[in-house]
């Protein structure tokens, strides 16, 4: 099983205490190139940006294109960050990271992608073709070209970074740490979502918007456990984001990108915009997933043990 499989490689707990730090270590140093930028850009403004104290407002001053690598540089040092605790001080493979099957299995990587890319586009294209005040086309050939490249190769990146962290790493540590599945699942799902709370949405539509985070944490989680590896939770992350920073923006998203539509309205979050995904839409998704790969045994795998036998 996917979390048992820590148990085969260098599982101390203080290795994932140092292992946790290492990858803060890395993000921090990731962001360096970012932070050297907005500086610039600082001095550049004068007086001006002095007075900005939040970091997505100065980082909107620069370039769009700019902003989204230098703030997608920082995830992909962590992910290699990751990547070498896991080798190094773990002595663990990549495949047993992403996987317990004999191989990673890319095709479950590719149905999540190309199902949620699907409702994804379908879902903006209707509320386009439903509202098409709140919206501008927003296309220039030279920039989303710029912004198609460093998306393609980036946002995958910092997809794969939260997937190999939170439920890659974490939750394999902490399931053979506390030796069951349910706690990881809480806890990394949690600070999954708690992680985005600094995100400018949750500024401007408030706390509630969490629950669409969280929400979101526990879909990947359970992906994760049911299907005993990350490979659908891998594509339906890249798709998710990819397409988001490809198709919309609005001056008041974490990704602020060169992409066909802008939305220009003044956000108002009825509360069926945050349950009807997290209690409907995922569950579906999760049946879709279910049936295809004959998914069984649900209480054993979200709250059974982890034993080292």
């Amino acid at each position: 099983m996917y979390i048992k499989q820590a148990f085969k490689f260098e599982h101390d707990w203080w290795l994932y205490v140092v292992g946790v730090i290492i990858v803060i270590i890395g993000v921090i140093v990731g962001q360096i190139p970012l932070t050297v930028a907005l500086m610039l850009k600082m001095m550049e403004g004068g007086d001006n940006m002095a007075t900005m104290d939040d970091p997505f407002q100065l980082m909107a001053m620069l370039d769009s294109n700019l902003n989204l690598f230098l703030m997608l540089l920082y995830f992909a040092v962590g992910l290699l960050a990751v990547f070498v605790v896991a080798k190094f001080l773990h002595k663990q493979s990549l495949k047993s990271l992403t996987t317990s099957r004999k191989n990673i299995d890319w095709k479950r990587f590719w149905f999540a992608f190309i199902i949620w890319g699907v409702f994804t586009s379908f879902f903006i294209g209707l509320e386009y073709f439903m509202n098409p005040e709140n919206y501008v086309f927003n296309f220039k050939l030279k920039p989303f070209l710029i912004l198609a490249l460093i998306s393609i190769i980036f946002i995958p990146l910092q997809t794969s970074f939260e997937e190999y962290f939170f439920r890659g790493y974490l939750m394999q540590g902490l399931g053979v740490l506390v030796k069951n599945r349910w706690l990881p699942l809480i806890f990394t799902s949690t600070l999954f979502g708690l992680m985005h709370i600094t995100n400018p949405e949750i500024g401007k539509l408030g706390h509630i918007l969490l629950v669409h985070y969280v929400g979101t944490g526990f879909l990947l989680g359970i992906m994760t456990l049911m299907d005993e590896g990350l490979e659908l939770a891998l594509g339906f992350h890249a798709a998710n984001n990819l397409l988001a920073a490809l198709l919309l923006t609005a001056d008041w998203t974490a990704f602020q990108t060169h992409s066909l539509l802008k939305d220009v309205s003044e956000p108002e979050l009825a509360g069926a915009e945050i349950f009807l995904p997290v209690f409907v839409i995922y569950p579906l998704l999760l049946l879709v997933f279910a049936q295809k790969y004959n998914w069984t045994n649900w209480k054993e795998k979200l709250f059974g043990k982890v034993t080292n036998n």
